[in-house]
């Protein structure tokens, strides 16, 4: 496997470890600053990964799936990545700390509702992701060193798509409760 998979597999994992030790840094120990500091140091993670496949592409790689994915990976980061934090924030408190109040199911149009923010979230990773995916097929701008990029921009439309019917759907027969 080459350096990029490495960088995506070693950067979702930092991903979730720096959000854990945040959070029991916060919760746990009583040290909020630190807390947050940790949390926000996310971003910096994206920046690695960022760099780790431009330099890649910039020594001369042919661009392959995984250039493609750490795209994406950044796009949805950016995209979901206060979100993530804050679904973890509040299971931690509930279920850990025994804090806050129990994480909420939704039904109905609520959840339709609350689907339609995660395309939005999805659209928004999109556009960040596509942007990279298209900055690399430009400054590369060699047809067969860019074919995967051009594959995985593809797919993600269609994926991209599929979600925006399935949101539809939530909206023509929302989804019941359990009785």
């Amino acid at each position: 496997m080459n350096i990029v998979v490495w960088m995506i597999i070693g950067c979702e994992i930092a991903f979730w470890v720096v959000i854990a030790l945040g959070l029991v840094t916060r919760y746990v120990f009583k040290r909020n600053k630190l807390g947050l500091l940790l949390l926000a140091l996310t971003p910096v993670i994206d920046l690695i990964l960022l760099i780790t496949t431009s330099v890649d592409l910039y020594r001369g790689a042919a661009a392959t799936q995984a250039h493609a994915i750490a795209a994406v990976y950044i796009g949805i980061s950016v995209a979901f990545g206060k979100s993530m934090i804050q679904w973890a924030d509040e299971r931690f408190q509930y279920y850990v700390n025994k804090q806050g109040t129990k994480p909420v199911k939704r039904f109905g149009m609520d959840f339709a509702k609350h689907y339609a923010k995660s395309l939005l979230r999805h659209t928004l990773a999109y556009l960040i992701g596509a942007g990279l995916l298209v900055g690399m097929i430009y400054f590369i701008n060699e047809p067969s060193r860019t074919e995967a990029l051009s594959g995985i921009l593809k797919l993600w439309t269609i994926v991209l798509g599929i979600d925006a019917i399935i949101t539809i759907s939530y909206f023509i027969w929302p989804k019941k409760g359990k009785a």
